[in-house]
């Protein structure tokens, strides 16, 4: 049966009481931040964080002696837990902004990784570990063009400045409903497929350039 060094950590608040003379609540709240002086610190055992696991070595008595174990997510301290799932979420909340934005579906991996990101948030709360990630989902798409109506609109002012067929026709006149329109109807009926491919074929050829050059020089 092999040995394991476990390092367990939990935190003990110290709190102190002093009274701050301030014109509003927010400047004595800032004050007792900025005061470092803790001369009359007192320890809240009454109120200690929950016992996690701050490092795992392999072996008997190898704390710090060897490299450290990945510590496994459900024993890590709930409040980092929380933190970094907020960052995943966060990310997911983004990705949902931007296709209800740009008013195109969804990437196809977006609803699998929101179902996990919410599993793994009631995990979280539960104390449980982590589920599966997802692991049929496609690779990663990257945004080749953006098609954003400001610049639509100052094409607006251009074309129509030099254009003599729209001669009477102001940029004014046209509306923000006729330049979103106009975009929805390009982004959805217009042919990217060789632009796509070129592309597809340069970031090939770079990825290419970048592991020959990598393998040559070692």
């Amino acid at each position: 049966m092999p040995d394991f060094t476990i390092e367990t950590t939990y935190h003990l608040p110290v709190f102190r009481h002093r009274t701050y003379a301030a014109d509003t609540l927010d400047a004595a709240c800032r004050a007792a931040i900025e005061d470092d002086s803790w001369d009359i610190a007192e320890k809240d055992f009454g109120s200690t964080g929950p016992i996690h696991v701050t490092g795992i070595w392999d072996g008997a008595h190898a704390a710090y002696s060897a490299p450290p174990l990945q510590i496994p997510p459900q024993f890590d301290e709930p409040v980092q837990r929380r933190a970094r799932h907020f960052e995943i979420l966060l990310g997911l909340l983004k990705m949902l902004l931007d296709d209800i934005s740009s008013a195109r579906p969804p990437l196809p991996d977006w609803v699998a990784r929101t179902a996990w990101a919410i599993t793994r948030g009631e995990a979280i709360l539960a104390g449980d570990p982590d589920p599966e990630e997802p692991v049929d989902l496609p690779k990663p798409s990257h945004v080749l063009a953006r098609l954003q109506e400001d610049r639509v609109r100052d094409a607006v002012t251009a074309v129509v400045d030099v254009d003599p067929s729209f001669r009477g026709l102001t940029p004014e006149a046209v509306t923000d409903e006729e330049v979103h329109a106009a975009c929805l109807s390009i982004a959805t009926t217009m042919d990217f497929s060789d632009v796509v491919g070129s592309a597809e074929f340069q970031a090939a050829l770079s990825a290419i350039r970048s592991a020959h050059r990598r393998l040559t020089s070692d």
